[in-house]
């Protein structure tokens, strides 16, 4: 019987938040690519709602695993380079819709990717 190291479990966690900013930015490359092929798709995957709902799953996902990386490694940069995303993620929510608020979007996904990838560095 093994228990799951503190620092598997970070490791976990940045993982799927990495993975999940990936899917972030493949959704907005797709979305961009939908508006210039397929009106009617490009409304949907562009959504005010999904970006809402995406952001709320990062906030989530960021706190939790960027927080408890900061704890565990004691280095606060990768925690404040996720935080300096989500913040350009929130800010594009707040950008008109278009080719502006996706590029804000695209900067703040990878930004916060950049920070769980620092964490998991952290980790090592």
């Amino acid at each position: 019987m093994s228990a799951e190291s503190p620092a598997s479990s970070q490791g976990l966690l940045d993982r799927i938040a990495i993975g999940i900013s990936a899917l972030c930015l493949v959704h907005c490359l797709a979305t961009a690519v939908f508006i210039g092929l397929a009106s009617g798709l490009s409304a949907l995957l562009g959504a005010p709602e999904i970006h809402r709902f995406g952001l709320a799953i990062a906030i989530a996902l960021g706190t939790v695993a960027l927080g408890r990386g900061a704890m565990q490694h004691r280095r606060f940069v990768p925690a404040a380079v996720g935080g300096l995303g989500l913040g350009i993620m929130a800010g594009a929510l707040f950008v008109p819709h278009g080719m502006y608020e996706a590029a804000a979007t695209m900067i703040g996904v990878s930004t916060l990717a950049l920070g769980h990838y620092l964490n998991r560095l952290a980790l090592a």
